[in-house]
């Protein structure tokens, strides 16, 4: 067993992180100000330079390189911020993969290449009003309509909701009861009777557009249908495994930048005539955030090796989230606290990371749900929530 990464592992890591801190800081600075999205232009420059779709296969346009080599370079991205981030979390772990693994290869062949391109945003559509957590209680419903089908309901938390250029959009396609009943449909933003809700204002995730989406007798192709109702929840949640990866892979980015930014600052910062880092307080406190980075890490690397490059396990996946989903909280807080009150100032980024650390704990699943998924693939079955 061998935890170094190959020289080609090395070498697009070390073009990831240059890319990301030598073009991206400014950019990631003025998104956080403005809270808006990645501009298309940066978003092609990332195809250009090979960064969407990194373990998605060549005939689709991707890298066909592994989920390994995605999650590394996304973390050197999502160092920067979440923000500048998105996009390659949306190519390589997000709902674009559902599209190339589970679509028929006709709807697959057609958006995937355009989103390795940088020529379209895909983004996700799951969570509701009173369907987050649970969600198999989702009430957005696809009638079958012959060549079509009609399409109802409303979304909510969706990251890109009103920026993206298609969903993939989790909805009820059968009156089967539970997950029996729910599969997905890729729909378009253009598409009539698609519209969208006002902007959300978040505690974090700033530069991550998200608003209600309504769906309002929307007729979709059925040649959109990414996966029918049955057996589809199952696959739409294999998926999901590998966007928990991501999830976690922002979570351990945020952690360590929180981390090298706590470093410096403890070298450079004096105090009582000598630098913080000489106080064993301060020591303490650099050990066990590095301990928990460190083993953030080889979490999330070990679900992805597992996988051998297909989707995780349920039970690696949610270990390496609700894992990293906690420490980026403590990290982070550890590094405001070492910084004091220029921790506390926006000038300075690290109330920033908080914040955004924050949310992954939330979105994607959140820390409670993931710690029962732990115990159910440890017992080898589903606990019951709703009796």
């Amino acid at each position: 067993m061998d935890f170094r990464l190959t020289e080609d592992q090395q070498r697009l890591r070390d073009t990831a992180r240059d890319f990301a801190q030598g073009e991206m800081t400014e950019v990631a600075k003025r998104l956080e100000v403005e809270d808006e999205a990645l501009p298309k232009e940066w978003i092609k420059r990332y195809a250009e330079m090979g960064f969407l779709g990194i373990n998605v296969a060549e005939e689709f346009g991707g890298l066909g390189l592994g989920n390994l080599e995605a999650l590394i370079v996304l973390e050197e991205f999502a160092k920067v911020s979440p923000a500048v981030a998105f996009p390659i979390f949306e190519s390589s772990v997000g709902p674009v993969r559902a599209v190339e693994h589970f679509a028929d290869s006709a709807l697959a062949k057609r958006v995937v290449p355009q989103v390795c391109a940088g020529e379209l945003v895909c983004a996700v559509a799951m969570s509701e009003p009173d369907a987050g957590t649970a969600l198999t209680d989702l009430k957005t419903r696809a009638v079958d309509a012959g060549d079509h089908f009609v399409l109802n309901g409303q979304k909510r938390w969706c990251s890109g909701g009103g920026h993206a250029d298609a969903y993939v959009v989790y909805t009820k396609l059968s009156d089967d009861p539970g997950a029996k009943g729910i599969g997905a449909l890729y729909v378009e933003k253009g598409m009539p009777g698609v519209s969208f809700g006002e902007r959300e204002r978040l505690m974090g995730f700033r530069g991550i557009p998200s608003a209600d989406i309504f769906f309002d007798d929307v007729r979709v192709p059925k040649e959109n249908l990414i996966v029918p109702a049955g057996g589809g929840f199952r696959q739409l949640m294999e998926a999901f495994d590998l966007e928990r990866c991501g999830n976690a892979t922002m979570c351990l980015a945020i952690a360590q930048a929180a981390l090298d930014q706590s470093l410096a600052y403890v070298q450079e910062r004096k105090a009582f005539g000598k630098n913080l880092v000489e106080f064993q307080a301060v020591q303490l406190k650099l050990a066990e955030m590095a301990m928990k980075v460190e083993a953030s890490r080889l979490l999330i690397w070990r679900a992805a090796k597992n996988a051998e490059d297909g989707l995780p396990s349920v039970l690696d996946s949610s270990l390496a989230k609700c894992f990293a989903n906690e420490i980026v909280r403590d990290v982070a807080g550890a590094g405001l606290q070492v910084m004091g009150a220029y921790g506390y100032a926006k000038e300075y980024g690290m109330e920033q990371k908080l914040r955004d650390g924050w949310g992954w704990g939330i979105a994607g699943g959140a820390i409670d749900i993931q710690k029962t998924n732990i115990a159910a693939a440890l017992v080898g079955r589903r606990f019951d929530q709703r009796r």
